[in-house]
């Protein structure tokens, strides 16, 4: 098992390779109550419980982004009140990154903040979304912009959750690893080179590696930068047009298809700016479409997509910013980008 430390406003570890019964089990042993919210699709395989001295409360939410909603915030709010959850009690969240987000932000705003564990089930959720203390749920207006920052005490990452995932599901989640070599460490690319989603999938030893070498990046970036500065904004590279394709298509494709398609915008828009070499361009396409990640979608008219991406959480005003790189690793901020390259990156990606 390995540990990776974490300093926020608290201190807490990432276990990579933990059981996560065996974890889940220690935790509750100090708690009086312990809220265990988990997906309708994860419900299925959470096996029966050891006895605990903790009172144990399953409590279940839609699958994917639709379980951020503010109406099942609400619920779960009464739920809590329900069960006479008090600040000494515990919440614990099972499944993929929206429940974590979700879990987090129940845990960050009832009586102003408990205490929770993430427990990820996806490879997006191990090395993004369950790292670094942003919970958050949907708005009607885009993805996220309701949040809070609120550090769980402990992530736990149980590797064997990943056997059960679609090679769909699977693959998704890489986009998050893929970011993360572009924009800090060259040797995550080093090792996708030339990998398939079937021999990733059969190298355990590899797949393990690219997790840790991914959360090792978060963990710092998060560590040195808790409530986004730029440093922390940088993991955010390709996101802003991928939050956008993501709420105009209703969360049709995965949240990992569409960074990628983002991360594919992004590049383009650089080169044709003239900062990003071909090669370097070259290097996001092909290590995407080697993983089977998508670097283009059939999208609405530009006009709806720019005006998702005027709401992103990184722009100011009337003014778009997005995260670019001066090469691999070198990340920086570009404003208020011209219209007309965007417009120009935009048909490289919708088609």
């Amino acid at each position: 098992m390995n540990r990776i430390a974490v300093s926020s406003e608290r201190e807490y570890e990432v276990l990579v390779g933990a059981n996560w019964l065996t974890e889940t089990v220690n935790a509750c042993s100090s708690r009086e109550r312990v809220a265990v919210i988990i997906s309708k699709e994860m419900r299925s395989h959470l096996p029966e419980f050891p006895s605990t001295e903790a009172e144990l409360f399953i409590f279940e939410i839609p699958d994917g982004e639709a379980g951020k909603s503010s109406k099942t915030l609400n619920t779960l709010w009464n739920w809590l009140g329900a069960a006479g959850f008090t600040r000494s009690d515990l919440i614990v969240a099972i499944g993929g990154g929206a429940t974590t987000d979700f879990a987090g932000f129940v845990a960050a705003t009832w009586l102003r903040g408990i205490d929770w564990i993430a427990i990820p089930t996806t490879v997006a959720g191990m090395v993004d979304a369950a790292i670094g203390g942003k919970t958050a749920v949907n708005s009607e207006y885009g993805k996220n912009l309701i949040g809070a920052f609120h550090s769980p005490i402990q992530v736990v990452l149980d590797l064997q959750w990943l056997k059960s995932l679609s090679d769909r599901d699977f693959v998704a989640g890489m986009a998050e690893v893929v970011k993360t070599g572009l924009i800090a460490d060259r040797k995550i690319l080093d090792l996708l080179a030339d990998k398939s989603v079937a021999s990733l999938r059969d190298d355990d030893g590899l797949v393990r590696e690219l997790i840790t070498r991914t959360v090792a990046v978060k963990a710092e970036v998060v560590s040195n930068d808790f409530k986004e500065g730029f440093a922390r904004e940088a993991l955010n590279y390709g996101h802003t047009f991928g939050h956008a394709v993501e709420k105009e298509l209703d969360f049709k494709l995965r949240h990992g298809e569409c960074v990628a398609i983002g991360l594919s915008f992004v590049a383009y828009l650089q080169n044709i700016l003239g900062t990003l070499s071909d090669s370097d361009l070259n290097l996001h396409l092909r290590t995407l479409e080697g993983l089977g990640l998508p670097t283009s979608y059939p999208l609405p008219p530009w006009e709806k997509l720019n005006a998702l991406m005027l709401v992103d959480k990184k722009s100011r005003g009337k003014k778009l910013r997005l995260v670019t790189l001066d090469g691999i690793g070198k990340t920086k901020r570009l404003e208020d980008p011209d219209p007309q390259a965007m417009n120009q990156a935009y048909e490289k990606v919708a088609k």
